[in-house]
């Protein structure tokens, strides 16, 4: 009998091997590279050649004197960028779910959608064009009185240029998965309600939200593990060193030093410390929904 399973089987495991072995080489194999961090490595004599240093390289990143004002500016950016996409797009989906007119409603949801497609690289260049000195939006600020503001060379703004600019970017995504959640509640709730004499804005309040909640618990749970992750395609396509300050990230700094630098043991220890962290931030997460809302995502 298990012979006749496993030859009825046979065909369905050997669809599966081609993606087994795309994943073994291109994501088990490449893991070798971790020893890296322990090695002074030298690209000559490969992984197995290179003199092994132990922690060093972790205490050579822990003693440099940027290093913690590059993981305030990766956590304070991430954090606003979390706050920002789960806010912008529950009030997005909440004043579309109130749209009477479906033409218009679907006019909206495709349009703030669309720059969801949109490369960093493309937007990078629009954005700077925008946000320049001499751009539309200094221009506007001009005829308002206001003086120009130097938005992607100033420290004070670039942070919340980076925020802005990617919540602008992405809560349309956002926008079109809270809409999806709402289609999902009772509307004989919203029938009940009304018989009691609820108005919209109570109606929000002790229905909406509270149905929504089970995916709004998901999108957070799954975006804490982003902590470390600031968004290096954004950031690299916008920042200078002007901004290093207040715009250089985990993920912007292993680029510098590991490939312009060429220092690659360094940055494989920083890269190794942030993949070992991010996971713990995830389970966490998982922990605080489970326990405060309740929800299991498996």
């Amino acid at each position: 009998m298990r012979f006749k399973t496993w030859r009825h089987e046979l065909p369905l495991h050997l669809m599966l091997l081609p993606a087994l072995v795309f994943l073994a080489v291109f994501s088990y194999w490449p893991m070798v590279g971790i020893i890296i961090a322990f090695q002074k490595f030298y690209p000559t004599k490969g992984f197995f050649g290179s003199e092994w240093v132990g922690l060093q390289n972790f205490l050579y990143v822990y003693h440099l004197p940027d290093m913690l004002q590059i993981l305030y500016n990766t956590v304070f950016i991430a954090v606003m960028k979390i706050a920002a996409g789960l806010v912008v797009p529950i009030a997005v989906a909440l004043l579309l779910n109130e749209m009477a007119r479906e033409r218009i409603k679907r006019t909206v949801q495709t349009l703030i959608y669309l720059t969801h497609f949109l490369s960093w690289v493309i937007l990078g260049g629009v954005l700077i064009d925008v946000l320049s000195l001499k751009g539309i939006v200094n221009d506007a600020l001009g005829l308002a009185g206001i003086q120009p503001i130097y938005f992607l060379g100033d420290n004070r703004w670039f942070p919340y240029v980076l925020v802005a600019t990617d919540t602008w970017k992405d809560f349309g995504f956002g926008t079109i998965v809270y809409l999806a959640a709402l289609t999902g509640i009772d509307q004989t709730l919203y029938e009940a309600a009304v018989m009691d004499g609820a108005g919209r804005w109570r109606q929000t309040l002790t229905i909406t939200i509270p149905g929504m909640m089970p995916v709004i618990v998901l999108m957070t749970t799954l975006s804490l593990g982003n902590v470390l992750n600031a968004g290096f395609d954004q950031v690299f396509n916008l920042y200078s060193p002007q901004v290093y300050a207040s715009g250089d990230i985990i993920d912007t700094f292993v680029y510098r030093i590991g490939l312009i630098d060429a220092q690659y043991s360094v940055a494989t220890a920083v890269g190794l410390f942030k993949s070992l962290v991010s996971p713990l931030l995830i389970s966490v997460s998982y922990g605080l929904a489970y326990r405060f809302a309740g929800y299991r995502i498996f």
